[in-house]
């Protein structure tokens, strides 16, 4: 960030010097500055987990979501300017169903995450235009090819994960979910990981207040997202604070 003022960050059409786009970079800073955002691909589906966070105790809860659903079988979380995110979500809607219409199947999460990529880029190369200041995490499964999971970030780029982490709390995150294994664990195991690694990246100093959210899609929705049912949502929640409590004994008896 270096160079802020020097001229080259006035459009998204310019490159720097050094081969930098800076107005890119500004739209991945804003999403690095929202609420942590993880997906983790198991054995039978995948598992979204958000931390919203609550700015004031006027909100209602439960507005504002950053889980979508694209499509009957694809689910999506959100990170960064939640108005951009409405926006791209909504193109993803329009692709999904114009896919359907043309060819009256499903479209492939694939190929949904290459054109939402190309409108995304799209917006990152005419000096008029901004770039998308979110990162979208999209899921999905089926019988015959199982769970898949894909990231779109500001750039347009796309790639496949098995397990991901957008956000203020990212690199914590990856660490958590990388003593996973992902690969072995059904989404019902998952939805305690995901809540418990949410609570873990948690910074209470700086945001005090959050919401929590989860959904699933997998083989124990038939392949719908959906938002992870209550009963199984308060066990996972409640996995996650006795474990940060067990976390906070420990540190304090050392």
């Amino acid at each position: 960030m270096s160079s802020i003022g020097s001229g080259y960050d006035l459009s998204a059409g310019q490159f720097s010097p050094d081969g930098r786009v800076f107005q890119v970079e500004y739209a991945i800073k804003a999403v690095e500055n929202s609420g942590s955002v993880i997906a983790i691909r198991g054995c039978d589906g995948v598992v979204f987990g958000v931390e919203k966070i609550i700015t004031s105790k006027l909100y209602e809860e439960g507005s504002n979501r950053r889980v979508y659903s694209i499509d009957n079988h694809i689910g999506a979380a959100v990170a960064g300017l939640l108005s951009d995110a409405r926006a791209a979500v909504n193109r993803a809607r329009d692709e999904a169903a114009n896919f359907r219409d043309t060819y009256q199947v499903p479209i492939p999460l694939k190929t949904l995450c290459e054109r939402l990529g190309h409108y995304m880029h799209y917006f990152t190369v005419y000096g008029s235009l901004r770039p998308f200041g979110v990162s979208i995490l999209l899921g999905t499964w089926d019988e015959v090819n199982g769970p898949k999971l894909m990231e779109i970030d500001p750039a347009g780029s796309t790639r496949g994960y098995y397990g991901c982490a957008v956000g203020k709390g990212r690199q914590n995150a990856k660490t958590e979910i990388e003593k996973l294994e992902m690969s072995k664990m059904s989404c019902r195991e998952l939805v305690k990981e995901v809540a418990k690694v949410i609570y873990s990246v948690h910074d209470e100093v700086k945001d005090k207040h959050f919401e929590l959210e989860l959904s699933w899609i997998g083989k124990d929705t038939n392949g719908r997202h959906e938002l992870v049912p209550k009963d199984i949502f308060e066990e996972a929640k409640k996995y996650a604070e006795e474990a940060l409590n067990d976390s906070d004994d420990e540190d304090t008896d050392m």
